[in-house]
């Protein structure tokens, strides 16, 4: 058996593709996970990088410099943990639940596949970014579509950015790790939320992302008791080519703090649901040097990851979906779940 890179011993979701959902009576709907992907090991990233552009090339310097990032932080566990958040969700929802990444295995379209070849008729699709996109929600949704050829009727969740359980799994990640590195550092320390830029065009063009961003922050802070003057919001990881991206970002934000007196900073993601290259190499790498050159000390709270209180927040989704349907479809979903 393959050593799971996560520790988590027999229970490995990526190397020994662990699935304890067992199917006793036929289903007639499913969920799909959809994420981003990432490259399994930095020899990888080349190959990755052409599906992240639609095969569009890259200058070799970009190439480069995100293979070395990969090479930094060792191995991206991205997939793990999703297929981890996918196995406790059908343990939770008594359902089959599969995972389809946009650019990297397992595909999108390979998940399309065996969810048409093991009959399904309905599928709830969920994009394990929170706040809606067309960088990234979009895309997700169109992989899915296809030539729209779909064997299945699909009920997508356009955006999950405000549910009220996902706010408490972030702040439970938030609360204790704050106040222990505030002890720490001998001060309260200010705390920056953050989620991944996009290209302010984006915006311009409509796109919610940079409101929906905001709005998970102002409840993760509601729901951890945070007073206004505690934290603040920045963008992160800007793209490296192309026009502007949007802002502020994290680098001004740390030296406006630093420019009020500040000695540290404290930093909560709440656009990344786990650990990948944005959280433990731009974070804990790049930012923790960067706050290190300005005289100053960064901490951040632990990626939900295997949060129980995540699983409860996107089986609240599901449940939801469900109810939703007609009559019949209830009614048949409570057969094959054996209500």
């Amino acid at each position: 058996m393959t050593a799971c890179p996560l520790g988590l011993a027999s229970q490995c979701y990526c190397a020994n593709k662990v699935n304890s959902f067992a199917e006793t009576k036929p289903a007639k709907t499913a969920v799909l996970l959809l994420a981003h992907g990432s490259p399994e090991n930095p020899d990888q990233t080349p190959e990755f990088l052409k599906h992240v552009t639609g095969g569009r090339p890259l200058p070799p310097t970009v190439v480069e410099e995100i293979r070395h990032r990969y090479s930094l932080i060792g191995f991206s566990p991205l997939a793990c943990w999703t297929l981890l958040q996918a196995d406790q969700l059908s343990q939770s929802l008594n359902m089959p639940v599969f995972v389809g990444m946009r650019n990297w295995k397992p595909f999108i379209s390979d998940a399309v596949e065996a969810i048409a070849s093991e009959g399904y008729e309905r599928v709830i699709a969920i994009c394990l970014a929170p706040q809606n996109s067309r960088t990234s929600v979009g895309l997700y949704r169109s992989a899915v579509i296809g030539d729209g050829n779909l064997p299945f009727a699909m009920d997508f969740v356009e955006e999950w950015h405000d549910q009220p359980t996902l706010a408490k799994a972030f702040a439970e990640k938030l609360r204790g790790a704050w106040q222990k590195a505030s002890a720490e550092n001998g001060a309260k320390l200010p705390i920056i939320f953050t989620a991944h830029s996009v290209p302010a065009r984006t915006i311009t063009a409509g796109d919610p992302y940079e409101r929906q961003s905001k709005e998970t922050a102002e409840l993760v802070a509601k729901e951890a008791g945070l007073s206004p003057d505690d934290w603040t919001f920045a963008f992160q990881s800007q793209g490296m080519s192309g026009g502007a991206w949007i802002g502020p970002t994290v680098e001004d934000t740390i030296k406006n703090l630093k420019e009020k007196g500040h000695r540290g900073v404290f930093l909560h993601p709440v656009g990344f649901l786990c650990d990948h290259v944005e959280v433990l190499y731009d974070i804990d790498i790049f930012f923790q040097q960067f706050a290190e050159k300005e005289g100053m000390r960064l901490w951040r709270a632990d990626s939900l990851n295997g949060s129980r209180v995540l699983t409860a927040a996107l089986a609240e989704l599901v449940s939801s979906r469900l109810k939703a349907m007609k009559p019949s479809a209830k009614s048949e979903e409570r057969t094959a779940n054996g209500e």
